[in-house]
């Protein structure tokens, strides 16, 4: 039998319910692969095809691709990927999962999951909220630890050759986009052309210095929403790429950067934003801040991947289904071409005593500043323990607010926010500022790079910050009631920042904050 005829007769098999006990079966066809979900098993098998990016033209291929994606995906999602089991045929003909014949074709095993489970599906049903994207972003630090932790393959990809590839997927897209004109104006695809090469050549040196320190390597390759499910009450990532070495590589920023798009396209700022902070607090790596001056390239070049991919889905849709992905095309289109031309980076300073509401303004506030998506998130509690090897929610004795330690604590932040702002990115540095020299600092770090700087105070009566900080529950901050008393008695000296009443909702501070930059013009 050749392939075509074999596998025919594999998809019947599998699309038995006899074949799982009478479990009804449902069939789902990709153009790489055929899945069968039948019970609690689902059974995957890879079509005899072959692309440019992948070639499961023979058996043994099919096999090694098989088994490549256990090996990859186990370590990520151990719940849902079990076994590479052989389709066999009896010598009367028959059929079975790993019986005594020849193998004729081979599947994954997975756990069966609900498909409403996934976060594309979460999301459209509004249930992706802050606490799911802080995960998120754990997740995604904790997935790429893995992958640098994995032996390196014999196909290992070397991150020279990716910088090189990235730059012809711009001239790829650009070729892509030129056969439909009628869909991305000419005028628009050159311009983004002419702006994603100028960005390549921009951050090239870079690239080169993110591959010295192994920041380019193994990824998971497809890292969007519909990739990620939750099991057991957790986000898990599934279905990382496993068919092409070249594909699989990457920035681990540029990994991140699908993920952040896809949120971002569905209208998730405040969830794309979390996801950003909490990567790179979990990350632990400066060299990331310097890193995001790549991010609106590599943002508006996934961004692309859906517009060309969407684009080339019109060829065999039905004429009621070309509506709908038309608009899809365009609109990932238009992604593409803002992400690539960031608006300008800003600094911004939240103080105040504790229990203001500092932290849940610097949140609240982060997501609508420019650059997409949106600014990096420095808080002086977190750097504080960040800073003296400390857990998050771990509370530190008094030696550790020592007024040495502070000034360490102030340094690390303006580094950090300099940092961000000379890679293009905006920050917020949220903090008590109870100093002028604190204040001065941050007013100074935003004048050495030319960027605009803006500073919040926020007040309420002490009863209120009792009150707050008392409220708490896991967070960074060590501020309790006898703290709060104690800042009574600061001396805060001249305030140039703009002060904002901060003795209403998190919603009405927030207002007031708005509406202060904006009197400034901001």
């Amino acid at each position: 039998m050749n392939d075509e005829a074999s596998q025919d007769a594999v998809f019947g098999f599998l699309a038995d319910p006899a074949t799982h006990d009478g479990a009804p079966v449902k069939r789902i066809d990709t153009h790489a692969a055929v899945i069968f979900l039948a019970g609690a098993r689902a059974f995957k098998v890879k079509r005899a095809v072959r692309f440019p990016f992948l070639d499961y033209s023979t058996l043994d291929r099919r096999k090694q691709a098989c088994a490549a994606e256990l090996q990859i995906n186990k370590p990520l999602a151990a719940d849902i990927y079990r076994r590479v089991v052989p389709v066999t045929r009896a010598k009367d003909g028959t059929l079975a999962l790993g019986g005594a014949g020849p193998a004729i074709e081979w599947a994954v095993e997975m756990r069966r999951f609900d498909e409403n489970a996934t976060l594309d599906h979460l999301s459209r049903a509004s249930r992706l909220d802050a606490e799911l994207a802080d995960a998120l972003g754990r997740l995604v630090a904790a997935a790429q630890a893995l992958f640098q932790s994995a032996p390196a393959g014999a196909s290992e990809i070397s991150p020279s050759r990716w910088i090189k590839e990235l730059a012809n997927y711009i001239e790829e897209h650009v070729a892509a986009f030129g056969e439909a004109p009628d869909l991305f104006p000419p005028a628009r695809v050159e311009a983004l052309a002419r702006a994603c090469r100028a960005a390549h050549a921009r951050v090239l040196p870079l690239l080169i210095e993110r591959g010295e320190h192994g920041l380019i390597r193994r990824i998971h390759g497809d890292l969007h929403l519909g990739n990620i499910v939750m099991l057991d009450d957790r986000p898990t990532l599934f279905d990382a790429v496993e068919f092409s070495a070249l594909i699989a590589t990457g920035d681990v920023l540029y990994d991140l950067a699908f993920l952040l798009m896809d949120l971002t396209e569905r209208g998730l700022r405040q969830a794309a934003n979390t996801v950003l902070n909490r990567y790179l607090v979990e990350t632990k790596r400066a060299e990331d801040l310097d890193g995001l001056a790549a991010l609106p390239l590599y943002l508006s070049m996934r961004a692309a991947i859906r517009a060309k991919v969407a684009a080339a889905r019109l060829r065999y849709s039905a004429a009621d289904e070309r509506p709908a992905i038309t608009a899809t095309a365009r609109k990932y289109f238009d992604f593409a071409c803002r992400f690539i031309e960031p608006g300008p980076a800003v600094l911004l300073a939240v103080g105040g005593l504790s229990g203001t509401g500092k932290s849940v303004l610097a949140r609240a506030m982060a997501a609508d500043i420019e650059p997409a998506p949106g600014a990096v998130v420095l808080r002086s509690d977190m750097e504080r323990k960040a800073l003296l090897g400390g857990n998050e929610d771990e509370s530190l004795p008094d030696a550790a607010y020592a007024p040495q330690v502070t000034a360490r604590v102030f340094a690390s932040l303006a580094d950090k926010a300099r940092r961000a702002l000379a890679a293009g990115h905006s920050a917020i540095v949220d903090a008590v500022f109870s100093k002028p020299g604190e204040r001065t600092l941050m007013e100074r770090s935003a004048a050495a790079l030319g960027v605009p700087f803006h500073g919040l105070f926020l007040h309420t009566d002490l009863g209120t910050r009792i009150a707050r900080v008392g409220g708490r529950g896991h967070d960074a901050s060590d501020a309790d009631a006898e703290i709060a008393r104690r800042q009574e008695s600061y001396d805060i000296g001249a305030l140039a920042w703009a002060r904002i009443d901060a003795s209403g909702s998190p919603e009405e501070t927030l207002a007031h904050a708005r509406a202060a930059l904006r009197s400034k013009g901001s």
